[in-house]
């Protein structure tokens, strides 16, 4: 009796053990480790984002703000842009979801990248805010096939920042420097280096921001819609280089060749504007003594038909993985980023970042008058060009393209023809991009 009883003993221990391990098995292949319930009853809630005085920030001040009925506890690991790419690359190639957080911050140019790389390690969450109240041109990035899976998070909408006393002494007023064209900037830029012996801007011969900026105005990009590459035949495209030919042909560019020099290449007051991102704008401010000498226009546009004073330049959003805590990451970033008016007040005041989420415009930060730009309600207007910005499909290869670009710019600037440098790069883009 007792060998029976230490027999059936013996299986019984032995069947628990093996349930207990096909449950964990189980668990590990469906979702990450990233969620847990803390001693209190919270769901902990793991957040991926760079940039400390910024997007994490931003992150913490939600957290302050949030109010939703879920209790949570969020936890936010500061990692490098780059390093965010390649460990959500890794982690997500190898088929687990192992060591995901829950929610991440993604660049809105490399989103199509992951969104259609990986489509079932990201979970939807278009039902927890409404996108109709976001601007319109964060809403194709974030994307896919009907569904949303981003929320929208902070604007590169564009200005011609611009030092008025340059332009002034070159002959032009504010008034002058609405509406342009990309065409009328360069000659502008003619004026401001005879009259004042200063560059319009600095560039970065590696950074292609400003052609980006430029064919935005009409609503292109490097790629079409359906993600066929259209350099050759794209004629915004075109023209871009074009103008950008003429600046460097003209010596109205300060060439730079990192961030530092390009900050103080407006910071030394070098140049004579800064045709950005709205986000350079604390960086202009940070010259104390160049207080009251600066301004902002709208951006120039292509002079194309049905192009817009208005582009964009950078900008992330938030996304949720599809693993366990999804629906209480989900709830945290409707009750805050996708729905709360005073948040994006205080995210303005506290952290500087200006959302795109349209309502908030209206609120009493976004009508401070900036003593910096001459009393100028800078954040406002940038909110009110936001809205006009054309939405385009920054599609999956947006830097590779652009790496295959610059080398050919070069030849371009040094004699080559326009349409021989396009139908090069065409051809090493659709070879490296099959």
């Amino acid at each position: 009796m007792g060998k029976k009883i230490w027999l059936f003993i013996v299986v019984l221990l032995t069947t628990f053990l093996l349930a207990a391990c096909g449950g964990g098995n189980s668990e590990e292949s469906s979702s990450g480790d990233a969620s847990e319930t803390t001693a209190d009853g919270a769901t902990k809630i793991v957040a991926w984002a760079w940039d400390p005085n910024f997007n994490i920030a931003a992150l913490n001040l939600a957290s302050e703000n949030y109010n939703g009925d879920t209790e949570i506890e969020l936890e936010v690991i500061e990692n490098a842009q780059d390093d965010i790419v390649q460990k959500l690359n890794t982690g997500l190639s190898s088929g687990t979801m192992k060591g995901m957080p829950n929610l991440v911050l993604i660049e809105d140019q490399r989103a199509q990248s992951f969104l259609q790389s990986y489509p079932d390690a990201f979970y939807p969450i278009g039902d927890y805010f409404n996108p109709e109240d976001f601007a319109d041109y964060k809403l194709a990035p974030t994307s896919l096939e009907g569904e949303q899976y981003g929320l929208p998070f902070d604007t590169g909408a564009t200005g011609f920042f611009y030092r008025t006393d340059y332009l002034e002494e070159a002959g032009y007023t504010h008034d002058d420097l609405v509406d342009l064209t990309w065409a009328e900037f360069v000659e502008i830029a003619k004026d401001v280096k005879e009259q004042t012996g200063h560059a319009m801007l600095a560039l970065d011969p590696n950074d292609l921001g400003i052609l980006r900026i430029m064919m935005q105005t009409t609503g292109t990009w490097y790629t079409t819609e359906d993600g066929t590459i259209n350099l050759a035949d794209n004629e915004p495209l075109k023209r871009a280089l074009e103008h950008y030919k003429e600046l460097m042909d003209n010596d109205l560019v300060k060439l730079v060749s990192d961030w530092s020099q390009y900050l103080a290449a407006f910071n030394s007051g070098d140049v004579a504007s800064v045709p950005a991102g709205n986000w350079i704008a604390p960086s202009i401010e940070a010259e104390e003594s160049q207080s009251g000498l600066w301004a902002v226009a709208p951006i120039p546009r292509l002079d194309m038909e049905g192009a817009v004073n208005a582009s964009n330049h950078g900008g992330s959003s938030w996304y949720v993985l599809n693993i366990d805590g999804k629906e209480a990451a989900a709830e945290f970033l409707g009750n805050t980023f996708g729905s709360n008016v005073d948040f994006y007040q205080s995210l303005l005041t506290d952290v500087g970042a200006i959302g795109t989420y349209i309502p908030a415009s209206e609120g009493d930060a976004y009508q401070f008058e900036n003593e910096f730009f001459g009393g100028q309600k800078v954040i406002y207007d940038i909110s009110q060009w936001m809205e006009e910005i054309p939405q385009v499909d920054y599609g999956m290869n947006t830097y590779g393209i652009e790496d295959i670009i610059s080398a050919e710019l070069q030849q371009y600037l040094n004699g080559k023809s326009l349409e021989d440098m396009l139908a090069d790069a065409q051809a090493q883009a659709e070879a490296q991009f099959k």
